[in-house]
């Protein structure tokens, strides 16, 4: 099943050309990747302040088909695809006008955050891949 996070480019998202600065599509994609924890009941807080265990972004790939404008409303679609129980990959799709204007891909791993080594996720984030994943292609 796909994620889908709704935003409007802003101002500030831009560059001196008046289009989409290229690290900023990777900050909107980690805007979609937390709605789509919160929507599956995962608590940000405590996500994100876990000291025991990370889940940091170890591979990030956008293209660009057309550029994104200040006011441009945008739709990131999301599907997460279960890779093995420590790792991930989140594959992002923004629509502008119904048309894909980009596509990024974020892949993820599992840690133990003092040793860091890899970790097996958890019944949380096994719920999560479920929900966002590829339908059949899931633990």
């Amino acid at each position: 099943m796909t994620f889908n996070y709704t935003r409007t480019i802003r101002f500030q998202d831009t560059d001196a050309a008046g289009v989409v600065y290229f690290a900023n599509v990777l900050a909107m994609c980690h805007e979609a990747y937390e709605q789509s924890l919160a929507a599956s009941g995962i608590n940000l807080k405590v996500f994100f302040s876990n000291s025991s265990v990370a889940i940091p972004i170890v591979h990030a790939s956008v293209d660009f088909f057309r550029p994104m404008f200040c006011g441009d409303e945008i739709f990131i679609k999301l599907m997460c695809k279960y890779l093995s129980s420590e790792t991930f990959e989140v594959a992002y799709q923004f629509v502008v006008a119904d048309k894909i204007v980009a596509k990024a891909i974020t892949r993820h791993v599992c840690i133990d955050a003092v040793s860091r080594s890899r970790k097996e996720f958890s019944a949380e984030i096994v719920r999560w891949l479920r929900e966002w994943g590829e339908q059949g292609k899931l633990i």
